[in-house]
C-alpha cells in the first residue's frame, strides 16, 4: 500500500485536507488578532519615541538657553575684566585692589559665604550667582567663566547640595590651560559650542574606571562666549556649564513608558518598555536602564541591524530583533542634529514581544483547547505517514550535505525498492565516482605542480651554474699553462661567481616567498616613509638611466613593512627597468576610504593589453632575467594584508608608460603609531 513515494504523499494530503475547518477559526483569529495588536502598539512605539525625542530636545534648548543667559548678564563681563585687570597689575608688580582669584580664594569663599571678598566685587558676585544656579537648577555639576586667553576666571564654589568643592578639583581646574580645548575657540569665534556624553576628566580624573557613579559621573559641556558690554564685537571669554547626564536619563527612564502599554498584561505583572538614547553614529549607547552599558558598541552586542536602520531614516520602526534571547519591537526618532544646536542622538523605545501577544494569548488558549480534540487524531495520522515518507528523505538530505563539505565516503543504506530507494542506491553510484575522480584530480594536480616546480628551478639554477663552470674551465686552463693572466683570470672568476651566488640567493628568496615565506607580521606603517627609502636604495640607478624621480603626499597602513617594502621594490625596479632610455617616475600616495592608495606611474614603454592579463602569474615575465615571481609574490604580499594591487596603461597625456595601483588598509582603530 505504501510501496511509492506518490501512494505516500496522496495518504498525507487527504488526511490534511479532510480537517479543513478545524483550524481555520484559530488560523484567522490568531493571524488577524496578533497582526492588528503588533501594528497597534508598532504605532504607539513611534509616537513615543517622538515624543521622548522632543523632549530630549526641549532639556538641551533649556540647558543652552541658560547658559546663553548667563553669558550674557553684564556681570559675567566684569568679573572677567576685573580677573584681566588683577592679573596685569600682578604682572607689573602692583597688588592691592585686584589681587588673584584661585583654589585657596574659592575654599575661603565657600567657608564665609562671601562675606570678606569686598575687593573682588564682581567675581565674588559671579560666584554667588553660579553657587544659586547650581543649587537651584540641580542639574548643573560646574560652571566654569575663562577669559580670552584660556585662564579660569572663577567657578562654582559649591555642589548642588551645597557642599564646597574639593581642593584638588580646584586645582585642577585653576592650573588647566582651558585655551588647549577644543571647543575654546569654536565657543569664541562662533559664540556656542557644545561637547557630547563624556566621563569629565576634572571631576573624574582616572574616567568611568575610577568611580564615576552611574549616570551622574556622565555630563555634556555646553559653552557660550562672554561678550564686552560696551564693544559688541569684542568676545572676553567662554561660560562653561558641565550638564549632570542624568537630566537625559531621567527623561528615558520615565514611568510613562511602561504605563502607556499596561493594558496589555495581567495587573501582576510589570510591563516591559523601556527607552534608550544612542550617540549619532548610531552605534554607541549613552542611556539605557542597565548603566553598565553606557558607552557599548550596539553593534558590538550582535545587533548591527539595529545600527543601520537607526541610520536609514530620522524616524520609523526597527526590524524585530532577539536580544539575549528574548524577542522584541522598537521604535526610534532623531532628535536635533548639530546644524540645530543639537547632538543629532537616537531616542529609541523597545518592548518584549511577550507583552505584544499576551493580549491574545487567552483567547488563542480556548481556541487552541476546543479544536485539540479534532485535530489529535489527524496529527497522529500525518505524523505517522509523514514520518515513513520524510525518513529517507531526510536521510538523503544528511548525506548530500556531507558530500557538500567534502566526504565522498557517505553511503545510504538502502532499506525500500520504491522512488526513494532507487534514488539512493543511485546517490551511492554517484558519490564513489566522484571519490574516485577526486583522488585522480588530485594526483594528477600535485604531480603537475612538482613537475613545473622542478623545472622551473632547475632552468632557474642552470643560468648561473653555466657562467661558473666555463670561468672554472678557463681558470684551469689558465693555471695549467701558467699564463701570466691566471691571477687576473682567477680574481674575474671569484667576482664573477659572488654575482652568480647572490643571484642564486635571490632565486631562492623568490621561491620562498611565492610558497608563502615567513608568516606576516603587519603594524602600522607610514607608506611615505617606506617609499623614499626604497627610492633611496635606486637612486644610483635612476640618475643613471635620466629617470626623474618626485614623491607626493603620505598615509599610514596596516601592514608587514619587510613584505611591503619588498613589493616596492619590485615595482620600482620594473619601473626603471622600462625607462632605459630615461623618463619620469612619479609617486603619489592618497587616501580612498579606509585605506591608502599608492600609485607608481612610469613614462617607459608601456604594456601590451595581452601582457596585462598575464603579469601576475607565477613564471610570467617580459624581461630577459630574473624568475617571473616578482609580481606574483607582490600580489600575494598585498593582499595578505587585506589590499588590492594591479597595473594598467597610463592616461593618454602624450608621455605613455604604466601605472601600478596599491590600495592597503588603514590602521586599525587604537592602533600604536609607527615610531
Amino acid at each position: 500500500m505504501f510501496g511509492s513515494i506518490s501512494t505516500k504523499l496522496l495518504v498525507a494530503v487527504l488526511a490534511t485536507v479532510a480537517l479543513p475547518f478545524a483550524g481555520f477559526a484559530f488560523f484567522i483569529e490568531h493571524r488577524v488578532a496578533d497582526t492588528l495588536m503588533l501594528e497597534l502598539v508598532r504605532q504607539t512605539l513611534k509616537g513615543l519615541a517622538a515624543d521622548l525625542a522632543d523632549q530630549v530636545d526641549a532639556e538641551l534648548e533649556d540647558r543652552q538657553q541658560d547658559v546663553r543667559l548667563w553669558a550674557a548678564e553684564p556681570i559675567a563681563a566684569w568679573a572677567v575684566k576685573e580677573h584681566t585687570d588683577g592679573r596685569d597689575a600682578l604682572q607689573s608688580g602692583t597688588t592691592g585692589l585686584l589681587d588673584g582669584w584661585g583654589p585657596e580664594a574659592t575654599l575661603e569663599f565657600a567657608r564665609t559665604d562671601g562675606d570678606f571678598f569686598t575687593y573682588s566685587l564682581f567675581r565674588s558676585a559671579q560666584v554667588r550667582s553660579f553657587d544659586n544656579y547650581v543649587r537651584e537648577r540641580e542639574h548643573y555639576a560646574l560652571l566654569l567663566l575663562v577669559d580670552s586667553q584660556g585662564e579660569l576666571v572663577v567657578c562654582n564654589s559649591r555642589d548642588h547640595e551645597g557642599r564646597p568643592l574639593e581642593r584638588a578639583l580646584l586645582s585642577r581646574l585653576f592650573d588647566h590651560d582651558w585655551s588647549a580645548e577644543g571647543w575654546f575657540d569654536e565657543a569664541l569665534q562662533r559664540g556656542t559650542a557644545q561637547v557630547d556624553q563624556h566621563v569629565s576628566p576634572w571631576l573624574f580624573p582616572d574616567g568611568a574606571a575610577g568611580g564615576a557613579p552611574e549616570a551622574e559621573g556622565y555630563h555634556i559641556g555646553l559653552a557660550s562666549s562672554v561678550g564686552d558690554y560696551l564693544q559688541d564685537d569684542v568676545r572676553l571669554g567662554v561660560l562653561v556649564a558641565l550638564v549632570d547626564w542624568s537630566a537625559f536619563q531621567d527623561l528615558v527612564s520615565t514611568p510613562v513608558i511602561q504605563e502607556t502599554f499596561r493594558g496589555l498584561v495581567a495587573s501582576s505583572q510589570v510591563p516591559s518598555p523601556y527607552g534608550w538614547i544612542w550617540a549619532s553614529d548610531g552605534d554607541t549607547i549613552l542611556a539605557h536602564k542597565e548603566r553598565d552599558l553606557y558607552g557599548v558598541k550596539v553593534s558590538s552586542m550582535g545587533l548591527g541591524q539595529m545600527r543601520d536602520d537607526a541610520l536609514s531614516a530620522d524616524s520609523g520602526l526597527y526590524r524585530e530583533y532577539t536580544f539575549e534571547g528574548v524577542e522584541k519591537n522598537a521604535a526610534f526618532c532623531h532628535t536635533d542634529g548639530p546644524e540645530a544646536g543639537g547632538f543629532g542622538w537616537i531616542v529609541g523605545v523597545g518592548i518584549d514581544n511577550a507583552d505584544i501577544y499576551a493580549a491574545t494569548s487567552s483567547l488563542r488558549d480556548e481556541l487552541f483547547r476546543g479544536t485539540v480534540f479534532l485535530l489529535l487524531a489527524a496529527v497522529l495520522l500525518v505524523m505517522f505517514v509523514a514520518r515513513r515518507m520524510t525518513a529517507p528523505i531526510l536521510a538523503l538530505e544528511a548525506h548530500t550535505r556531507r558530500v557538500a563539505g567534502g566526504d565522498l565516503d557517505a553511503r545510504i543504506d538502502i532499506a525500500s525498492a520504491d522512488e526513494v530507494g532507487r534514488l539512493a542506491a543511485a546517490f551511492n553510484r554517484m558519490t564513489g565516482q566522484l571519490a574516485e575522480q577526486r583522488r585522480k584530480l588530485v594526483k594528477a594536480e600535485k604531480d603537475a605542480a612538482w613537475r613545473e616546480m622542478a623545472r622551473q628551478i632547475a632552468h632557474d639554477i642552470k643560468n648561473p651554474l653555466t657562467p661558473i663552470q666555463l670561468s672554472l674551465d678557463l681558470l684551469e686552463r689558465a693555471r695549467a699553462e701558467n699564463s701570466p693572466q691566471a691571477d687576473e683570470i682567477l680574481e674575474r672568476t671569484m667576482a664573477m661567481m659572488r654575482r652568480q651566488v647572490a643571484e642564486l640567493r635571490e632565486i631562492a628568496t623568490d621561491f620562498y616567498e611565492f610558497t608563502g615565506g615567513r608568516r606576516a607580521r603587519p603594524e602600522t606603517v607610514e607608506l611615505r616613509v617606506l617609499v623614499d627609502e626604497v627610492l633611496a636604495l635606486h637612486r644610483a640607478w635612476a640618475e643613471e638611466h635620466r629617470v626623474a624621480v618626485a614623491v607626493e603626499g603620505r598615509g599610514l597602513v596596516h601592514a608587514d613593512p619587510g613584505k611591503l617594502r619588498r613589493v616596492l621594490t619590485n615595482l620600482v625596479s620594473n619601473a626603471l627597468f622600462a625607462m632605459g632610455e630615461g623618463g619620469d617616475l612619479e609617486a603619489t600616495i592618497t587616501h580612498e576610504g579606509s585605506g591608502v592608495v599608492l600609485e607608481l606611474r612610469d613614462t617607459g614603454v608601456g604594456l601590451d593589453p595581452a601582457v596585462l592579463e598575464h603579469l601576475f602569474e607565477p613564471y610570467f615575465t617580459t624581461r630577459s632575467e630574473g624568475t617571473g615571481l616578482g609580481l606574483a609574490i607582490s600580489k600575494r604580499a598585498v593582499e595578505e594584508a587585506g589590499g588590492t594591487i594591479d597595473l594598467h596603461a597610463a592616461a593618454d597625456d602624450g608621455r605613455g608608460g604604466t601605472v601600478a595601483r596599491v590600495w592597503l588598509p588603514g590602521p586599525p582603530t587604537g592602533a600604536t603609531a609607527p615610531r
